[in-house]
């Protein structure tokens, strides 16, 4: 029947997820004086970046971690930046560094994030903890996993308790989403296929999923007739109409009326990356000081 499919509301998911981190981190202020602290730069003054800053700062305070934002005019060089990491990794109040993306062009991203303490990248993207994850070793306690990908994973394991055994397909194969959502997968003992916009007959493909992760960056690509009846949809793509309206990459009044579930765009895996962030930073602070 229409409009079965149970949505997943990442609020909610989110909001949870903050406040356990939150418990956690007035357990540890109580036993120990200590509250973790992300730092965050942003390098311009780019108006999506500054929202998202802005909004880490004040989930970050609502939950009593430390957070501290360094923001670099527009122009600042790629040596200046480095400098800043460097000052950051060396300080021990710092248990998260996250540089804002995207940078200006005239810096190298690839640079930047190897610059980073492994320890401290609570983005999940150094390759170090990029290599740790594409090994196998995800349950170590120092491994820092992409948030977006993690916040993925935490709503699929809400809507599925059992993941093995299951068929998932990903589209789009980025290194911020794709590429570490599959190896998670893989972890969770799932069949996996890395599917992306050059896939032949790619409807075919995603017609055998008991799990589809569309992170295409394409609006409304995946359409309804694509889906299984009773899979579970994971929607990551954010893509703004010309009429201002945000969509994401799977065409939701379609896929609503096939699938088991489907998170919505806005509210679905958006909600989820920030928390994911305060989950790492937590995490760091564990690793770090033992």
């Amino acid at each position: 029947m229409a409009g079965q499919a149970r949505i997943i509301d990442g609020k909610a998911a989110a909001a949870a997820l903050r406040a356990g981190i939150g418990e956690e981190i007035a357990a540890i202020r109580a036993s120990t004086g200590l509250v973790p602290g992300l730092d965050v730069v942003l390098v311009g003054d780019d108006p999506a970046s500054r929202v998202y800053v802005a909004s880490k700062e004040k989930l970050a305070a609502e939950i009593g971690m430390k957070s501290r934002a360094h923001r670099l005019p527009a122009e600042s060089s790629e040596a200046e930046l480095l400098a800043k990491i460097a000052e950051l990794n060396a300080d021990d109040t710092v248990d998260g560094i996250l540089v804002q993306l995207p940078l200006p062009k005239h810096i190298d991203t690839g640079v930047i994030i190897d610059a980073i303490d492994p320890a401290k990248d609570v983005d999940g993207l150094h390759p170090i903890n990029a290599g740790r994850l594409a090994s196998g070793k995800a349950s170590g306690a120092t491994l820092l996993v992409p948030c977006t990908p993690l916040g993925c994973m935490l709503l699929l394991k809400q809507a599925l308790p059992v993941l093995a055994g299951l068929e998932a397909v990903v589209i789009g194969r980025s290194e911020l989403v794709g590429r570490p959502v599959a190896q998670l997968l893989l972890q969770a003992d799932c069949t996996v296929t890395i599917a992306h916009s050059r896939t032949r007959d790619l409807a075919s493909v995603v017609r055998r999923a008991d799990i589809v992760v569309a992170a295409v960056g394409r609006p409304h690509f995946v359409k309804g007739d694509w889906i299984k009846p009773g899979a579970t949809v994971i929607d990551v793509g954010i893509n703004r109409l010309p009429d201002g309206k945000l969509v994401g990459d799977v065409d939701f009044a379609e896929a609503v009326a096939v699938a088991g579930a489907i998170t919505p765009v806005p509210g679905g895996v958006g909600p989820m990356t920030i928390a994911c962030l305060l989950r790492n930073t937590l995490t760091a602070f564990q690793a770090r000081r033992g």
